[in-house]
């Protein structure tokens, strides 16, 4: 039996496995252990595939594997996470590890995927009507080949009851990142997050995309020029005017584009682009308050905090708190 201070976390992995879904949190667990002030270990770290010895990655290396009988047989499992994998453009859906996570998952306190391990997830219809997400390219996929998950594209992780799914590759450092702060605290995850060199320590509602490259994506042709040129200039004057002329077009026209193509007013891009901005500075500096409102186009500090109140419902200086490395 573990001891009420350790944890035993069991990775799944299959051949053509992503190896960083499988490595990144792994590390994170294990970097945790060191973080320690004491001689505890939290967490006691187990790689299963279903017959146990080497796995071969997508990436050409292998690793040693437990078999899913040796796992079974150490007892209580507290976090199992599924990584992703793909082959030939598909998904890979092991039917034994299908068979094996809807077997023990409901004797498990936390089951997460990384990347496209949500379609293992999801197959064993165990987060039927949850709220789950995946890498921004297989999210689509997804909820069309398991129409009662409820998919959403944009964060890089969520929790849904005893069910946690992040989104592509890095995303499930950010997730493990989360879950070591759940355990043991948030002194402990920013001291992960330092050796790891992770330099900003990611809130699960945070987007996958930048709002630049989200609407990059989104747009095209002259759209999307745009946004890298607004990016470029937060500073600077980006009212519709402004941004009309740098088109060609008169305001009244590029206004009404915009929002037939983009999906939103000019005005909402510049504040989100912004408010982007402005969180980056408070994560990686320690600029005062009213320098990052200028850096970042809010002009006023005022500006800075009664955005961040609507958008984020926290003010820059708690933000600023949770999130900052030190």
């Amino acid at each position: 039996m573990q001891s009420q201070h350790t944890r035993r976390v069991v990775m799944l992995s299959y051949d053509e496995a992503n190896m960083v879904d499988v490595s990144g949190p792994l590390q994170v667990f294990a970097s945790s252990n060191r973080e320690m002030p004491d001689s505890a270990v939290p967490y006691e770290l187990h790689l299963a595939s279903p017959e146990g010895g080497l796995v071969r990655f997508s990436a050409g290396l292998s690793m040693l594997a437990e078999s899913l009988d040796a796992v079974d047989a150490l007892g209580e499992i507290d976090t199992l996470i599924i990584p992703g994998g793909s082959v030939d453009r598909k998904p890979v859906l092991d039917p034994t590890l299908v068979a094996w996570v809807q077997n023990r998952a409901p004797s498990i306190r936390r089951v997460c995927s990384v990347c496209i391990g949500a379609f293992v997830l999801a197959a064993t219809g165990l987060i039927d009507g949850r709220r789950v997400t995946t890498h921004w390219r297989w999210a689509t996929s997804l909820g069309e080949r398991f129409p009662a998950v409820y998919v959403d594209a944009d964060p890089i992780f969520i929790n849904d009851g005893p069910f946690w799914t992040s989104a592509g590759v890095t995303a499930g450092m950010d997730l493990a990142l989360a879950l070591v702060e759940s355990d043991l605290g948030h002194e402990v995850a920013i001291g992960v997050a330092r050796e790891l060199v992770m330099f900003l320590k990611r809130p699960g509602s945070q987007s996958q995309f930048s709002v630049a490259l989200a609407e990059q994506t989104r747009s095209s042709g002259r759209f999307s020029e745009l946004h890298a040129w607004m990016a470029s200039r937060l500073e600077q004057d980006l009212q519709v005017e402004r941004l009309a002329e740098h088109l060609g077009m008169t305001p009244r026209t590029f206004a009404r584009s915009y929002v037939a193509e983009v999906g939103r007013t000019p005005a909402k891009t510049v504040e989100l682009m912004r408010l982007e901005a402005a969180c980056r500075a408070l994560e990686e500096t320690r600029l005062p308050l009213k320098r990052i409102a200028a850096k970042s186009g809010f002009g006023e500090e005022q500006n800075l905090r009664r955005v961040f109140l609507r958008q984020m419902k926290i003010s820059p200086s708690q933000y600023r708190a949770r999130f900052s490395v030190p």
